[in-house]
């Protein structure tokens, strides 16, 4: 398997043995690889926070959406997987595709609390605070207005928020900020279709 030198590198510094991987956004929901195990993780000393810009998956240039990134303070319950040694060159690869192609994010070994006990050094994507995309911590109105507006290759923001929101909810986990955001961004989207509607209803008489 041809992989580029960046990821070269990584490949180097994984671990032995299997490897486990922290989600947190999309990949909670969607990981897009099989695990022999999977169970409900903490990650202690970063947050989930809407703080990159995407001007690909969930919005475009003109119009950016924001996903998911792991950013310093706090804690952030999430999914982690554990990924057979066998499957774990293959996986790196998808997952490098899938997360690095813009570089947003930082890819580290963080400690783990997986529900139920026990503790594990899994792969998380840390956004990088340096890079143009990264936008921080923004305000409920400020970040529903991006949600709400903003649609790329993968489809809808305001589904991808959405979708991480109600598996969090499956699982028992509840992050009041996104929620308010989630409610804020529908009700934008709503008042937007409604005023879009009655423009082609004036437009009719």
């Amino acid at each position: 398997m041809k992989t580029s030198p960046v990821l070269s590198e990584f490949l180097k510094l994984a671990p032995l043995g299997d490897l486990w991987v922290f989600g947190y956004g999309s990949l909670t929901w969607l990981p897009g690889f099989r695990s022999s195990q999977k169970s409900v993780g903490q990650v202690h000393g970063y947050h989930r926070s809407l703080c990159v810009y995407s001007d690909r998956y969930r919005g475009t240039e003109k119009r950016p959406g924001l996903v998911m990134g792991l950013c310093r303070g706090g804690s952030c319950w999430g999914m982690v997987y554990r990924v057979s040694s066998a499957q774990a060159t293959r996986v790196l690869a998808y997952l490098w595709r899938r997360e690095m192609f813009n570089h947003v994010y930082q890819p580290r070994f963080l400690r783990v609390r997986i529900r139920g006990g026990g503790k594990v050094r899994a792969l998380a994507f840390v956004a990088d605070t340096a890079h143009q995309l990264f936008i921080g911590d923004l305000d409920v109105e400020h970040t529903a207005r991006l949600v709400a507006q903003a649609h790329g290759e993968r489809g809808r923001n305001i589904d991808y928020l959405s979708n991480t929101l109600a598996h969090m909810h499956e699982v028992g986990v509840r992050d009041p900020h996104l929620d308010r955001v989630l409610l804020r961004a529908l009700a934008l989207r709503g008042a937007r279709r409604a005023l879009q509607s009655k423009k082609r209803g004036n437009l009719k008489r």
